[in-house]
């Protein structure tokens, strides 16, 4: 990997996509309820920030001015996980991520309304063209649903809200930075995720054990790959490209996701899931390309 690569802010949000891609695996692979598995990821991946920290002496950013962002970033990732995790039980994988990547919509929004960012027609485009691949490959989805699947739904688009919070407040915590590496943001929005999930597991009576030794690797490479690296590679772009190319980005998500299970877990892709996930990819080029000035 180059330097030049490093510095390319598309890049470092692609490679953060792909890395949070593998999240629906290590939640299937291990054994813990969806709340312990959450505060474990947030836990891990924080404490693992934190000991990089530490051995590069780096110093953090005064943060005096950025604390109620991260705060907000925090409260709004822990809402995600705790949503996007009951959506799956209720409606699967499948239709929960579709709705949960409905964010490229309200990223759109709030570029425009928040920061004045006028999507071009191309991105506007890539972005309905997007939701169409996904549905494409999780429509089918809508027809095996069982009862609950109105608030599966509900939860779903609550997701996507709550995603889309995340990212436009770790925006804001990043502005002004010097530092391409937001690993002190990242390690700090991480703990507090830990610290509500973890409050979260108690009320809900979730035990904080780990059962098996394959669930603690399992859970420490969630933490560490998906979630330290992958969303510090996200946060690391946020402020050198639009709310709507990230949004269009991060939907190469769901589309890996499902390459995952077919991989890994010999899920059958049927003719119609594979042109959803090319009619994905062409959108996602669509709108990570900027408009001309």
């Amino acid at each position: 990997m180059t330097r030049a690569a490093l510095r390319n802010p598309h890049f470092r949000l692609f490679a953060g996509a792909f890395l949070i891609s593998f999240s629906p695996v290590f939640v299937r692979l291990v054994s813990v309820p969806p709340t312990v598995s959450g505060f474990y990821r947030t836990l891990f991946g924080g404490a693992a920030l934190l000991l990089y920290l530490l051995l590069a002496r780096r110093r953090p950013r005064p943060w005096a001015a950025i604390w109620p962002a991260l705060a907000a970033a925090g409260a709004f990732f822990a809402l995600d996980l705790w949503f996007w995790h009951r959506s799956i039980l209720l409606i699967g994988p499948g239709l929960s991520t579709l709705l949960a990547n409905l964010q490229v919509f309200f990223m759109i929004a709030a570029g425009a309304v928040l920061f004045h960012e006028k999507p071009a027609p191309i991105q506007l485009l890539a972005a309905l063209l997007a939701v169409v691949g996904l549905a494409l490959v999780f429509g089918a989805d809508w027809f095996g649903l069982e009862a609950g699947y109105r608030t599966g739904v509900v939860l779903g688009l609550l997701t996507a809200m709550s995603y889309a919070g995340y990212l436009l407040s770790m925006r804001r915590a990043r502005r002004g930075a010097a530092d391409r590496l937001p690993a002190a943001e990242v390690a700090a929005v991480s703990l507090v995720v830990a610290l509500l999930l973890g409050a979260a597991a108690v009320a809900e009576g979730s035990p904080l054990s780990i059962p098996t030794a394959g669930d603690l690797g399992w859970l420490l490479a969630y933490g560490v790959l998906a979630h330290a690296f992958g969303l510090m590679a996200i946060a690391s772009s946020l402020t050198e490209v639009t709310a709507a190319e990230v949004g269009i980005a991060l939907l190469l998500q769901p589309a890996l996701s499902l390459v995952w299970d077919a991989v890994l877990f010999a899920r059958a892709l049927e003719a119609v899931e594979v042109l959803g996930v090319a009619v994905t990819l062409v959108a996602i080029f669509l709108g990570s390309q900027r408009r001309a000035s």
